[in-house]
């Protein structure tokens, strides 16, 4: 194809270059003597080769993704957008993932550590195992027990939090919400509340945005007032102004 038929040709396009080199294939190189074989190339297809083809397949090939990821903090990696967890003990460390339209499966040093089913963008698979026992209780809280806890702060923030939950994969947006409770430790819960109403007349959910207000807020303070004058206390040892005047003789009454 490459030195007989495409080398040194001018096209118009994709598709006049595929109709001729089709074309090429089927009449020009396909039904002229070999010269090797002397034979038809196109005769001697159908009538040997073709027989014993496989079917073509059904379904278009299911071509693999590899990535190497970095296993979080949490036990997780994230492949396509969707989180997986890993055993602890691979945390801090890069490892290899082949996501394909069924199954993630996970190596470390050629070695299978882990195996996923594929889930969408935004999807999570947790095994418990793979988490410490002294975490696995609040890596699996109950959705309402972390939307009573950002509830506690504030009936804003509890709003937020439960917008940001208000999904058929809640857990994808765990990581949000722990974040947006990180913040109330950081600037108070009565800001982060404050910030939460603002955005919610906005209808705008995204913890990015109660950051930078949190943040904005905070570099348009004013800076601290010059202190108050203090008034002097008379030390009880103290000698007096008139004591360092010029001439003056400190031992005299």
């Amino acid at each position: 194809m490459r030195e007989s038929f495409f080398r040194g040709e001018d096209f118009l396009g994709l598709i006049d270059a595929q109709r001729r080199g089709e074309t090429w294939c089927t009449i020009d190189a396909g039904l002229r003597i070999h010269g090797t074989t002397q034979r038809r190339p196109a005769q001697v297809f159908r009538a040997e080769e073709l027989p014993t083809l496989a079917p073509p397949p059904q379904s278009a090939y299911d071509l693999p993704l590899w990535c190497e990821p970095k296993v979080h903090r949490d036990h997780h990696i994230e492949v396509a957008r969707a989180l997986y967890s890993v055993p602890g003990d691979l945390i801090g460390r890069h490892v290899k993932a082949r996501a394909d339209a069924q199954l993630v499966k996970v190596f470390y040093q050629g070695k299978v550590v882990k195996v996923h089913p594929r889930k969408e963008p935004g999807g999570r698979s947790t095994r418990v195992a793979d988490l410490p026992a002294g975490k696995r209780a609040y890596a699996l809280l109950p959705v309402d027990h972390v939307k009573q806890s950002a509830t506690s702060y504030g009936a804003n923030v509890g709003t937020y939090a439960t917008r940001l939950l208000d999904i058929d994969l809640p857990w994808s947006r765990m990581r949000m919400v722990y974040r947006l409770l990180g913040l109330v430790r950081r600037f108070s819960a009565e800001h982060v509340d404050e910030a939460c109403a603002k955005a919610l007349e906005l209808d705008v959910v995204d913890v990015n945005l109660i950051a930078r207000m949190l943040e904005r807020a905070l570099e348009s303070q004013p800076a601290d007032s010059p202190a108050a004058s203090v008034p002097v206390i008379p030390l009880r040892f103290a000698r007096a102004a008139e004591d360092f005047r010029p001439g003056h003789d400190g031992n005299a009454p």
